[in-house]
């Protein structure tokens, strides 16, 4: 084997790019079809299963072990190298889901489903970190349609595969299908992504890790589970918020004292790293929380089926793919990036506006122009600041500061969906309160609104008053993510534009064919 104390990152050709995008984007496949093809078969799932009052931890398992390990899955794949730690990601993922489709009780699934999530949670993060090596940041936009297409397919292949399963061969099977999947990435990152693994002397930050898994864990469960439940300023959903504040400030001072700390304090010295995790946690809350919503509303208001209501997302997927794809290229010619994020935003703020105003009689070519505006917005931001961010942080600190990007974007995106359940919930009561009271109706309480088939049975002016009161609800929770994007806006604005590297500012690094072991201490 050859030694070099080079740390510098391999950056491969076109063809070895091509072959190694294919197997990243195979495991980044299964962590986003996995966070939309869940959803519909949910009804079904519990009616066999059992556990109506724990359908929810059903996502909320997932979202909760994800969000809390992905830091850490960044910084192993420093330490041991990136195609090694993936691989494991990817095994974890389909042993949990395996596990799902073998649940025989909902206490079952949802064990499973964290299980599922632990390995999840490596998959985005590696999968950046894998591209961050082998790609130069001038030429790393020339690739970013392929991470829009990702995205894309599973937000429509998600609800018409889910509902396809769910009313055919059973709902198991949104489970089992991520096997083959996987079992293609596995094979392939095998077959083609030989990269240089660099070893160095170091020392597990055990103390940072559960300190970070525990202050995300008590954090989720206040949002997702105790606050919404028993009420937010309730003595036991208090205690978790509390313990979430505390475990944070623990988990700080000791990366502050870490000889290899989870996520390095000195990153947030960087303007771009800080500006940038500022950024993907306001996008994140106001992006994700409206991607969960507008198929709510198109089921509910518009009365769609899931299948239906997944092709009627096609507007969000044309408009992210073409402008990744627009913005890619045009990064790679220009080397800029800031001005993506900045009007990206823009667009994302008047989408949220627009979808604030949507109503029962809103016919879809409108709908769908809005749906276009929110996917154009999204295309420019999802990407360009990882690249940015990447291009500006040590190589040696590469997967630390990529699985911090994505751990801040998921924060946001689940404080998001909490905070956007709530409103929907209370401003739904409202609105349902004062159309029912006034037409002397049945009460609110004796209509089921978690039951989409049963909201479309109704007739007469209980249906209009009810479908008036879900869209206004939703209407107001496109209007909660306005501030969160003109935050997201603002900040965009400091961000400062470095020269994306080509990769001849670069050492030398090992040669991409075969694997080799470098020995060097950290100093």
């Amino acid at each position: 084997m050859t030694a070099e104390t080079s740390e510098a990152p391999a950056y491969l050709g076109h063809k070895q790019i091509v072959l190694v995008m294919v197997g990243v984007m195979s495991g980044m496949l299964l962590a986003a079809l996995d966070q939309s093809i869940v959803g519909t078969a949910l009804p079904t799932i519990t009616s066999e299963l059992g556990g109506l009052d724990k359908l929810s931890w059903v996502v909320t398992a997932y979202l909760l072990t994800a969000t809390a390990v992905t830091p850490l899955w960044g910084k192993i794949s420093d330490l041991y190298g990136r195609r090694l730690i993936f691989q494991i990601a990817i095994s974890i993922f389909l042993i949990g889901s395996a596990l799902c489709g073998f649940s025989q009780t909902i206490e079952q699934l949802i064990a499973f489903r964290a299980l599922q999530g632990i390995g999840g949670g490596g998959l985005f993060s590696i999968a950046l970190s894998i591209i961050g090596d082998v790609i130069a940041p001038r030429n790393r936009g020339r690739y970013q349609g392929y991470f829009g297409a990702v995205f894309g397919v599973s937000s429509v292949a998600g609800p018409l595969l889910g509902g396809f399963f769910t009313d055919g061969p059973g709902w198991r099977w949104i489970f089992y299908i991520n096997l083959p999947i996987g079992i293609a990435a596995l094979f392939i990152t095998s077959a083609v992504l030989t990269m240089p693994v660099i070893k160095r002397e170091h020392k597990i930050d055990y103390l940072g890790a559960a300190a970070v898994v525990g202050a995300v864990t008590s954090l989720l469960l206040y949002l997702e589970w105790r606050g919404r439940d028993y009420g937010w300023a309730e003595g036991g959903a208090l205690i978790l918020l509390g313990l979430a504040v505390a475990l944070t400030a623990a988990f700080i001072v000791i990366e502050l004292r870490a000889v290899e700390p989870i996520i390095p304090m000195q990153l947030f010295a960087n303007p771009t790293f800080r500006i940038g995790n500022i950024f993907g946690f306001c996008a994140g809350v106001a992006m994700f929380g409206a991607i969960v919503f507008l198929p709510l509303y198109l089921q509910a208001v518009q009365g769609y089926s899931a299948t239906r209501s997944g092709l009627a997302m096609l507007p969000v997927v044309l408009g992210l793919l073409s402008s990744s794809v627009v913005a890619g290229l045009l990064m790679s010619k220009t080397g800029r990036y800031k001005i993506f994020p900045v009007v990206g935003s823009a667009l994302l703020v008047v989408a949220l506006l627009l979808m604030s105003t949507l109503a029962v009689d809103t016919p879809y070519w409108r709908i769908g122009v809005f749906m276009l505006v929110f996917g154009v917005g999204l295309g420019m931001t999802m990407q360009t600041l990882v690249t940015a961010i990447q291009n500006d942080v040590p190589h040696r600190d590469m997967g630390a500061a990529t699985g911090s990007t994505t751990f801040f974007r998921q924060m946001g995106a689940a404080i998001g969906t909490a905070v956007f359940g709530a409103v929907l919930g209370s401003q739904l009561a409202r609105y349902l309160a004062e159309g029912l009271g006034g037409a002397g109706l049945p009460s609110a309480g004796s209509i089921d609104v978690n039951n989409v088939t049963a909201i479309q049975a109704l007739d007469g002016p209980a249906r209009d008053i009810v479908l008036g009161a879900f869209g206004d609800a939703i209407g107001d929770v496109f209007l909660i993510g306005v501030p969160f994007l003109v935050l997201a806006f603002v900040v965009a604005l400091f961000l400062k534009e470095k020269p994306l590297k080509t990769g001849s500012e670069e050492t030398p690094a090992i040669a991409p064919q075969a694997e080799s072991v470098v020995a060097s201490a950290r100093p």
